[in-house]
């Protein structure tokens, strides 16, 4: 991997992760499109980077973090309250990551068994999903409404490990944990906007895991093929990318719901498809 290679992956990174698109899956795609093949240290690098974008936030949501601390050392009751439910949030992926991780990497992301396939595939029933649920909230409410539920104050620690065990399915290249996240808090009741919030810490807890698991488990190996400087390269523009596109999410949805990236999986997913069938690009 040269300088430019991380530079790309980072921006892809730091744009995809807490947008609904699935930045795993985009990054499986970068990596093929550029001619990076699939292995171990590729794929702890594209983990790896991810702490540029669980920065981003800590950084823009800094307020709610401190709100966090300050729970635990039982000065903020509310704090409290959501450090409790974001770890209720993250037990399901802890256990299920760590049961089923040689199956998931084995048949999902090997790209010698079934290629982009399962990308591709989550990608479009992700998009559904989204307009599905884009769909039923317009009914209900008459537009899809951002305020309509109830506020990140009022999550319980039931409804939060709901949100966990959706949170899993994200496991699935290309399906994306802002996804099914976002979703998974709008059926439990929160409104848009507070869904998107704990999406947002949920990811920092959960990305922060992964990251130091497979850091730990696979650096040295990582290092040793891509070296320091590509890391470091790829951390910085995960970061002002990540940065850049949490703002822009935000702006959005406050004038907009979630039906464009509905519409913008499903493309994605017809378009790399159908190159992949026709030959024309062999990930």
């Amino acid at each position: 991997m040269n300088w430019w290679q991380s530079i790309v992956l980072g921006i892809v990174e730091g744009v995809t992760e807490y947008l609904p698109v699935s930045s795993t899956g985009h990054l499986l795609l970068a990596q093929r499109v550029m001619g990076i093949p699939s292995s171990e240290a590729a794929d702890a690098y594209a983990i790896c980077i991810q702490v540029g974008a669980i920065l981003a936030v800590l950084g823009l949501y800094r307020a709610r973090v401190f709100q966090v601390i300050a729970g635990f050392l039982g000065k903020d009751a509310v704090g409290f309250s959501l450090g409790i439910n974001l770890l209720a949030a993250f037990f399901p992926a802890a256990v299920i990551g760590f049961l089923f991780e040689k199956p998931i990497k084995a048949y999902l992301f090997a790209g010698d068994k079934f290629g982009l396939w399962p990308t591709i595939f989550a990608w479009f029933v992700g998009g559904v999903a989204i307009l599905a649920v884009s769909w039923y909230r317009k009914r209900k409410n008459g537009k899809e409404s951002r305020v309509e539920g109830f506020c990140l104050e009022d999550l319980t620690w039931k409804m939060a490990v709901v949100v966990g065990i959706i949170q899993c399915l994200a496991m699935w290249p290309g399906t994306s944990r802002s996804l099914v996240t976002i979703v998974g808090g709008i059926l439990v009741g929160m409104n848009l906007r507070s869904a998107v919030e704990f999406s947002f810490l949920l990811g920092v807890v959960t990305l922060t895991a992964a990251t130091g698991y497979d850091g730990l488990k696979h650096g040295q190996e990582m290092l040793a093929s891509y070296g320091a400087g590509t890391l470091f390269l790829g951390l910085l523009f995960s970061w002002l990318s990540a940065v850049v596109a949490i703002q822009w999410m935000v702006s959005y949805l406050n004038r907009n719901g979630l039906s464009i990236f509905g519409y913008y999986r499903i493309a994605l997913a017809l378009v790399v498809g159908g190159l992949v069938a026709a030959g024309i690009f062999h990930p």
